[in-house]
């Protein structure tokens, strides 16, 4: 067999066992199934609202399940168990069951898709679709639609995130199809994003020191101009350190024909011109 017939082949084998299960386990509140291959056999896993009736007394139904599923898919080693849908509004199948029996039932189907879109998006779905073809009203068919919030409608988003679900309601007039769309909750959207506050914003990257050190070496700056010293007025003269009582150091500078001493840390000098000790650090004028 080609490898397209066996996957075409795969795909109607999987519908066809989608469309039994959900004849046969209607009342228990059928979500859907999951398929998947293993070494073991074939592993079959059912969502339902009422997980026990799928099992029945004492395995009674899954048993049965599992013996018509070998002999008309022709499936070697089935292995079927049930999981509990934790929330039934965010089921696409079992909200199209609901809707289908809400119109058998008598309920103008405004009414009941209103009702249907109102559960779904109350449960926290991002968006909700749900499409009402058929003989509403009258002898015509026409197609009714309700939506909100936010559904993908083509791409492989679509097929991948949103959740459809599709149950028939049959009338005397003629059968109403019911196709519920779900986007979950928490589904990550190709379009989607978010804005980030000030405070969020990361810090640009320090740059490392190898590249501060292959900037070129800045000029160096300019030396700040010196101002000529200004004369200053001749201080009176001061009082010997010897008659204040403190310890004083003097030293003779022969070359320079001065005398120096040292008061309270701080080095001063007589010379030729001057009659009184000074502050070596003063500054004089020239000539003098």
């Amino acid at each position: 067999m080609a490898v397209e017939k066996k996957f075409v082949k795969d795909g109607y084998t999987k519908s066809s066992m989608d469309e039994y299960f959900a004849t046969q386990l209607g009342r228990s509140g059928y979500g859907g199934m999951e398929m998947s291959r293993t070494p073991m056999g074939t592993q079959i896993t059912i969502y339902a609202e009422k997980p026990g009736m799928v099992i029945g007394k004492a395995g009674k139904v899954i048993r049965k399940l599992t013996k018509d599923v070998q002999e008309m898919y022709g499936i070697e080693n089935p292995q079927i168990e049930a999981q509990e849908v934790k929330k039934c509004e965010l089921n696409a199948q079992i909200m199209a069951n609901r809707l289908a029996n809400s119109i058998e039932r008598g309920w103008y189907f405004r009414k009941a898709g209103t009702n249907t879109l109102r559960a779904v998006m109350g449960a926290g779905a991002l968006g909700c679709e749900i499409i009402i073809s058929g003989k509403l009203t009258g002898a015509r068919s026409r197609v009714e639609k309700f939506i909100d919030g936010y559904v993908k409608h083509a791409g492989h988003t679509s097929e991948e995130i949103v959740d459809i679900g599709y149950a028939v309601a049959v009338k005397k007039l003629g059968t109403i199809g019911c196709i519920v769309k779900i986007v979950p909750p928490g589904a990550v959207l190709p379009d989607s994003f978010t804005m980030k506050a000030a405070d969020e914003v990361p810090a640009a990257p320090e740059k490392p020191a190898e590249a501060e050190a292959e900037k070129p070496a800045e000029a160096p700056a300019a030396e700040p101009e010196v101002a000529e010293p200004v004369e200053e007025p001749a201080a009176a003269p001061e009082t010997p350190a010897a008659e204040s009582g403190e310890d004083v150091i003097v030293v003779e500078d022969s070359d320079n024909n001065e005398v120096r001493r040292l008061v309270d840390d701080v080095w001063q000098h007589k010379h030729d011109g001057y009659d009184y000790w000074h502050p070596m650090a003063r500054v004089h004028k020239e000539g003098q």
